[in-house]
């Protein structure tokens, strides 16, 4: 048998393709698992969003109905009232 040795030329490309293993999505996903309903983003007071499930919304309590968009901005920015 012949001394078989590894050139740098052989290992790099080893080393290289294995850098590449977690771009290939073997892990857990992020998304959260949708469970039959659909999700709406809402907007909430502090300005950030979420995402609420539509059959909590259609169990919901309507507070105030027609909302127009001087009262929406000055209940997302309450510090600016004058």
């Amino acid at each position: 048998m012949e001394n078989k040795k590894i050139s740098r030329r052989k290992f790099l490309p080893i080393l290289g393709g294995t850098a590449f293993l977690p771009f290939l999505g073997f892990g857990k996903s992020n998304q959260v698992a949708n469970k039959g309903g659909n999700l709406k983003t809402l907007l909430r007071a502090d300005g950030t969003s979420v995402q609420v499930d539509e059959s909590v919304l259609k169990n919901a309590k309507i507070v105030k109905k027609g909302v127009s968009n001087k009262s929406l901005l000055e209940w997302l920015n309450p510090s600016s009232k004058k």
